[in-house]
């Protein structure tokens, strides 16, 4: 089984960067700059969104806590796609990040689907 540690470090991070979405998105008038794009924050919005389809946080639109195995399943194959089509261009930590970021998924979602 994969380091608790881990598994709940990405899943604070990703819930961070919800919630300071979600303020931002609540602040009148200009946003400001975006960030910087990387590779970390885009794999954790793709995992954000399988751990919605998930049930593990709640939809942004209805507020909801909802199951949809379907799309859990479709965003991790996204990830999977990712995982092949990069093979040999990630650094050590980018390839890590994905390795924990896919296991953690499918456990999760075996857990949810069975």
């Amino acid at each position: 089984m994969a380091d608790k540690r881990v598994d709940e470090e990405w899943k604070k991070q990703a819930a961070a960067e919800k919630a300071q979405a979600d303020q931002e998105q609540a602040k009148p008038g200009p946003r400001g700059p975006l960030p910087k794009p990387n590779f970390a924050m885009f794999l954790a919005g793709l995992a954000t969104q399988a751990l919605i389809h998930l049930g593990e946080i709640e939809h942004p639109h209805t507020k909801k806590k909802e199951v949809n195995l379907d799309e859990a399943k479709y965003t991790i194959d996204l990830l999977e796609m990712f995982e092949e089509k990069t093979k040999g261009n990630l650094t050590p930590d980018e390839k890590r990040y994905l390795d924990e970021l896919l296991y953690d998924l499918r456990m999760r979602f075996v857990a949810v689907a069975t």
